[in-house]
């Protein structure tokens, strides 16, 4: 199914005149519950997670999270929570209010082959050009959304900035729908391309047995829904690992997409502060990290922790 008609909702947005609300505080009574569960309990720690934080916030954080739960299904798809308390909590407590309080918005999923439900991101040293992924480097993701090469794409990314950055690192994000509106626009031809099949390398994240390429269409659309995979640079080894080399459409649908994804109008762009949280619907917001430099310090380095989470019950609605 694709989408022939413009969203021209408040999904297709633009950064030039985004005028929806994204940026929450953390409600009181979310951060009394984090307060009494931190006073109360020794993290607990599971495959990277900590599990010991979900019962005692769960219920109470619910309520007062509703309204992002709106925001990344009916509004702009992204919201920035503030409010934790990063001078009073140590590293451990922080990582377990940012793993409830992401539970409250959806059911984490493990990100990689390894089963980490928490997920580091910062530079290791590795590169991409050896297999590595982008985050846990420091060069510049480009514009995706997560996991575009596995079968299943979480439904919300999760970021908590434990540190940022000496330099650089800062976080832009695009709407795909707005992305879409402009192809269907401007060239609607190499719009239908992009609801072919291409394929994506999985970064080694598969298991014996299973396809190392992942094939499936850039843009999708459920009735409902639009769907966007992408990471360009994914794509093109994908397409060299299956020895499928893109076609001149192909080609030119790509361009015609990273063409859209430089004009400033269409993007937004912010620096998480320590403490802050960026949820994103991964479904239709591309996000992308500029290159950053490391402080000397090991102590001072940039440092997020990811999560990935899918909807629960009527959560598509908002509702959580």
């Amino acid at each position: 199914m694709r989408l022939t008609d413009k969203l021209a909702d408040a999904r297709a947005w633009r950064g030039e005149n985004l005028s929806a609300q994204w940026r929450f505080t953390l409600p009181a009574e979310c951060s009394q519950a984090l307060v009494e569960s931190r006073d109360a309990r020794a993290a607990q720690w599971a495959n990277g997670a900590v599990v010991g934080a979900v019962s005692a916030i769960d219920p109470r954080c619910r309520g007062g999270l509703r309204p992002v739960a709106r925001a990344l299904e009916e509004g702009p798809g992204f919201a920035i929570i503030e409010g934790l308390d990063v001078v009073g909590y140590g590293r451990e407590d922080l990582l377990a209010a940012y793993y409830a309080l992401g539970h409250c918005l959806g059911e984490p999923i493990v990100q990689n082959i390894e089963g980490d439900l928490l997920y580091d991101v910062r530079d290791t040293g590795q590169d991409v050009a050896e297999g590595a992924r982008f985050s846990v480097t420091n060069a510049e993701s480009t514009f995706h959304n997560d996991s575009a090469f596995s079968p299943r794409i979480p439904d919300y990314v999760g970021l908590l900035c434990l540190r940022s950055a000496s330099v650089g690192g800062r976080s832009q994000l695009i709407s795909a729908c707005s992305l879409h509106d402009a192809l269907l626009e401007e060239t609607p031809d190499v719009l239908a391309v992009l609801y072919d099949d291409f394929c994506f390398d999985r970064r080694g994240q598969y298991h014996s047995g299973e396809d190392p390429v992942h094939r499936a269409p850039i843009m999708a659309w459920d009735g409902r829904e639009l769907t966007m995979r992408y990471l360009r640079y994914y794509i093109e080894v994908g397409h060299e690992r299956a020895a499928v080399p893109l076609s001149a459409v192909q080609k030119q649908a790509l361009a015609a997409v990273e063409e859209l994804l430089q004009r400033q109008s269409l993007r937004l762009e912010f620096d998480l502060q320590p403490g802050q949280m960026l949820f994103v619907n991964n479904h239709w917001i591309l996000h992308n990290r500029t290159a950053f430099e490391d402080d000397a310090d090991p102590e001072r380095r940039r440092h997020y922790s990811r999560l990935w989470l899918g909807r629960r019950g009527d959560s598509k609605n908002g509702k959580i």
